[in-house]
Protein backbone atom coordinates (compact mmCIF):
# COMPACT_ATOMS: atom_id res chain seq x y z
CA UNK A 1 0.00 0.00 0.00
CA UNK A 2 1.22 3.42 -0.98
CA UNK A 3 0.54 6.29 1.38
CA UNK A 4 1.62 10.03 1.84
CA UNK A 5 2.77 11.16 5.43
CA UNK A 6 1.03 13.92 6.90
CA UNK A 7 3.49 13.85 9.94
CA UNK A 8 7.26 12.82 10.18
CA UNK A 9 6.99 9.52 11.57
CA UNK A 10 10.38 7.50 13.05
CA UNK A 11 12.32 5.14 10.82
CA UNK A 12 9.37 5.99 8.19
CA UNK A 13 9.85 8.99 6.11
CA UNK A 14 9.02 12.94 6.33
CA UNK A 15 5.78 14.72 6.09
CA UNK A 16 5.03 14.81 2.67
CA UNK A 17 7.32 11.42 1.55
CA UNK A 18 4.86 8.95 -0.40
CA UNK A 19 6.30 5.59 0.75
CA UNK A 20 5.17 1.95 0.30
CA UNK A 21 3.87 0.29 3.67
CA UNK A 22 2.70 -3.00 4.91
CA UNK A 23 -1.32 -3.04 4.21
CA UNK A 24 -2.02 -3.97 8.10
CA UNK A 25 0.84 -1.16 9.19
CA UNK A 26 -1.29 1.42 7.05
CA UNK A 27 -5.16 0.63 7.48
CA UNK A 28 -4.58 0.23 11.23
CA UNK A 29 -1.93 2.38 12.22
CA UNK A 30 -1.33 5.42 9.72
CA UNK A 31 -4.71 5.95 8.55
CA UNK A 32 -6.62 6.31 11.82
CA UNK A 33 -3.88 8.22 13.59
CA UNK A 34 -4.19 10.75 10.87
CA UNK A 35 -0.50 10.36 10.33
CA UNK A 36 -0.84 9.54 6.82
CA UNK A 37 -3.28 9.46 2.97
CA UNK A 38 -3.91 6.90 1.01
CA UNK A 39 -1.71 8.08 -2.21
CA UNK A 40 -4.34 8.70 -4.91
CA UNK A 41 -3.93 11.51 -7.67
CA UNK A 42 -6.17 14.13 -5.90
CA UNK A 43 -4.10 13.22 -2.29
CA UNK A 44 -0.97 13.94 -4.55
CA UNK A 45 -2.03 17.59 -5.50
CA UNK A 46 -3.22 18.33 -2.34
CA UNK A 47 -0.24 16.73 -0.34
CA UNK A 48 1.76 19.04 -2.91
CA UNK A 49 0.35 22.31 -1.54
CA UNK A 50 0.57 20.58 2.14
CA UNK A 51 4.56 20.57 0.84
CA UNK A 52 4.88 23.47 -0.24
CA UNK A 53 3.48 25.31 3.11
CA UNK A 54 5.49 22.92 5.34
CA UNK A 55 8.29 24.02 3.74
CA UNK A 56 7.85 27.50 3.82
CA UNK A 57 6.79 27.12 7.53
CA UNK A 58 9.85 24.82 7.91
CA UNK A 59 12.36 27.99 6.49
CA UNK A 60 10.75 30.07 9.35
CA UNK A 61 11.26 27.67 12.08
CA UNK A 62 14.99 26.69 10.89
CA UNK A 63 15.54 30.70 10.88
CA UNK A 64 14.20 31.28 14.36
CA UNK A 65 16.26 28.32 15.44
CA UNK A 66 19.50 29.38 13.93
CA UNK A 67 18.62 33.15 15.96
CA UNK A 68 18.00 31.41 19.22
CA UNK A 69 21.04 28.89 18.93
CA UNK A 70 23.50 32.12 18.54
CA UNK A 71 22.09 33.48 21.83
CA UNK A 72 22.27 30.00 23.77
CA UNK A 73 25.97 29.29 22.47
CA UNK A 74 27.63 32.11 24.49
CA UNK A 75 25.39 30.66 28.04
CA UNK A 76 27.27 28.81 30.83
CA UNK A 77 24.67 27.45 33.33
CA UNK A 78 26.17 26.37 37.20
CA UNK A 79 24.39 23.82 39.32
CA UNK A 80 25.47 23.54 42.63
CA UNK A 81 24.67 20.28 44.25
CA UNK A 82 25.78 18.69 47.28
CA UNK A 83 28.85 16.15 46.00
CA UNK A 84 30.64 13.14 47.51
CA UNK A 85 34.56 13.59 48.56
CA UNK A 86 35.13 11.57 45.03
CA UNK A 87 32.92 14.36 43.56
CA UNK A 88 30.11 12.26 42.86
CA UNK A 89 27.07 14.12 43.29
CA UNK A 90 24.25 12.92 45.59
CA UNK A 91 21.72 13.72 42.84
CA UNK A 92 22.37 14.39 39.49
CA UNK A 93 21.33 17.75 36.99
CA UNK A 94 18.74 16.17 34.78
CA UNK A 95 17.17 17.98 31.35
CA UNK A 96 14.23 18.84 33.30
CA UNK A 97 17.12 21.37 35.78
CA UNK A 98 18.51 22.66 32.64
CA UNK A 99 15.26 23.45 31.19
CA UNK A 100 14.19 25.37 34.26
CA UNK A 101 17.33 27.08 34.57
CA UNK A 102 17.26 28.21 30.56
CA UNK A 103 13.29 29.25 31.36
CA UNK A 104 14.60 31.25 34.64
CA UNK A 105 17.21 33.01 31.56
CA UNK A 106 14.18 33.95 29.72
CA UNK A 107 15.10 30.50 27.21
CA UNK A 108 11.64 28.45 26.79
CA UNK A 109 13.19 25.52 26.26
CA UNK A 110 11.55 21.86 26.43
CA UNK A 111 13.46 19.86 27.71
CA UNK A 112 12.92 17.05 25.53
CA UNK A 113 15.07 19.02 22.99
CA UNK A 114 17.89 18.84 25.25
CA UNK A 115 20.19 15.99 24.08
CA UNK A 116 21.60 14.61 27.70
CA UNK A 117 21.84 11.00 27.17
CA UNK A 118 22.16 10.31 31.04
CA UNK A 119 21.85 12.77 33.72
CA UNK A 120 24.71 14.62 34.88
CA UNK A 121 26.18 13.15 38.62
CA UNK A 122 29.48 14.68 38.92
CA UNK A 123 31.31 17.86 39.31
CA UNK A 124 33.02 19.42 36.82
CA UNK A 125 31.91 21.36 33.39
CA UNK A 126 30.11 19.75 30.47
CA UNK A 127 28.83 20.79 26.88
CA UNK A 128 25.10 19.90 26.76
CA UNK A 129 23.56 19.88 23.29
CA UNK A 130 20.05 21.41 22.48
CA UNK A 131 18.72 20.21 19.42
CA UNK A 132 16.61 23.23 18.31
CA UNK A 133 15.46 22.02 14.78
CA UNK A 134 16.75 19.08 12.59
CA UNK A 135 19.62 20.46 11.39
CA UNK A 136 20.23 23.21 14.15
CA UNK A 137 21.95 22.44 17.71
CA UNK A 138 22.54 24.74 19.85
CA UNK A 139 25.85 23.95 22.65
CA UNK A 140 25.28 25.42 26.04
CA UNK A 141 28.12 24.70 29.05
CA UNK A 142 27.00 23.49 32.43
CA UNK A 143 29.07 24.05 35.36
CA UNK A 144 28.33 21.34 37.89
CA UNK A 145 29.86 22.64 41.44
CA UNK A 146 29.91 20.74 45.28
CA UNK A 147 27.54 23.19 47.61
CA UNK A 148 30.18 22.42 50.47
CA UNK A 149 31.56 25.82 50.14
CA UNK A 150 28.60 27.42 50.72
CA UNK A 151 27.84 25.51 53.65
CA UNK A 152 31.10 26.30 55.54
CA UNK A 153 30.41 29.84 55.11
CA UNK A 154 27.15 29.55 56.59
CA UNK A 155 28.19 27.08 59.38
CA UNK A 156 31.12 30.22 60.66
CA UNK A 157 28.48 33.52 60.98
CA UNK A 158 26.10 30.70 62.52
CA UNK A 159 28.58 29.13 65.24
CA UNK A 160 29.98 32.76 65.66
CA UNK A 161 26.76 34.31 66.99
CA UNK A 162 26.33 31.99 70.11
CA UNK A 163 29.16 32.55 71.23
CA UNK A 164 29.12 36.30 70.73
CA UNK A 165 25.00 35.91 73.15
CA UNK A 166 26.80 33.87 76.06
CA UNK A 167 28.85 36.46 77.28
CA UNK A 168 25.91 39.13 76.79
CA UNK A 169 23.30 36.73 79.31
CA UNK A 170 26.23 35.80 81.78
Amino acid sequence: MEVILKEDVINLGHRGDVVKVADGYGRNYLLPRKLALQATENNKAVIEQMKAAAARRAATEKAQAEELAVKLEPLALCFTRKAGDQGHLFGSVTSADIAAELAGQGFEIDRRKIALNEPLKSLGEFTVPIRLFREVTARVKVKVQAEAAEEAEAEQPASAEPAAEEPAAG
